[in-house]
């Protein structure tokens, strides 16, 4: 029985097992996110090069009107982007997890396809649907509930629109995740004692799945600062977002060292709104979040 023991814990604590996910972390994570943050300190030279340089400036600029206006409009559509992917994703995730299993599984499976097609394809069949005498224009004046065409391409709804759309299965699956670990036993006894079917779900079923929609508002909340992709494609220019600056700062003005700089700023936001969750869900890890 000792020896068997002893196997077992030398097999658990063995660190060469552990070796190649240490490599990969240490090549693919920590040395990127190292070089970033050195990056974020040098000075731009010449049309690509970079100088070692240690400079703030990088830093400085970001404090430009310009540049937190960008922080302060991320913010805002990821906030608003947050609660309409809560009002629509909550309630799906929750009963979803009451369905039956057959049902269950065809709904899964209805919210997985999607995702075997590029996301950019399908944000091109959103551009369809918005555009000037498009799928949506078309609908509504045949109904009769518009006169002239609604022009939502290139607009702020059209933006939030496809940001609800792509965010919307990460909240279902997160609080589905919750809901059907949910005791179904404590909601009927709830009931028995008195409680109405509102009362029953404030006061049981939703604080039990309250980690599961946290790890959706995080899920949800996060990306959708930098999704500029959504907001090139839905937006145009006249919605920027933080990661759209990014992408100008590599792809065009080449300013490496300042692309570097924002993105450590919302790297840092991110690690803000992590240590929230963990402080809002008592957990000193992010289980909730794999």
């Amino acid at each position: 029985m000792k020896k068997n023991l002893s196997a077992r814990s030398k097999l658990r604590f063995n660190p060469g097992a552990a070796l190649p996910m240490y490599l990969f972390t240490l090549a693919f994570v920590l040395f990127p996110l190292i070089y970033m943050l050195a990056l974020s300190f040098m000075r731009r030279e010449g049309a690509w090069g970079v100088s070692a340089a240690f400079s703030l400036r990088n830093y400085a600029r970001i404090l430009d009107p310009v540049y937190l206006e960008t922080f302060r409009q991320s913010i805002k559509l990821a906030l608003i982007s947050t609660a309409l992917v809560i009002l629509f994703g909550y309630p799906a995730g929750y009963y979803m997890a009451r369905l039956s299993p057959a049902w269950r599984a065809r709904v899964m499976l209805l919210l997985i396809i999607p995702f075997w097609t590029s996301s950019l394809m399908r944000l091109y069949g959103w551009m369809i649907v918005f555009r000037a005498n498009g799928t949506l224009d078309t609908i509504l004046l045949h109904l009769g509930l518009i006169e002239e065409p609604l022009r939502l391409l290139y607009t702020y709804p059209a933006v939030v629109t496809g940001m609800v759309y792509s965010l919307c299965p990460f909240m279902i699956y997160s609080v589905f995740a919750s809901a059907e670990k949910l005791d179904r036993g404590l909601v009927e006894a709830s009931r028995v004692l008195g409680a109405s079917r509102l009362q029953a779900f404030f006061s049981v079923s939703f604080p039990l799945t309250m980690p599961g929609l946290f790890s959706g508002i995080i899920l949800t909340f996060i990306p959708s600062m930098g999704l500029f992709f959504i907001a090139d494609i839905l937006g145009g220019n006249k919605v920027v977002l933080v990661g759209n600056v990014i992408q100008e700062q590599l792809m065009k003005a080449h300013d490496w060292p300042f692309a570097a700089a924002l993105s450590v700023v919302l790297m840092a936001l991110t690690s803000i709104f992590l240590f929230l969750y963990r402080k809002a869900t008592r957990s000193a890890s992010l289980e909730g979040l794999v």
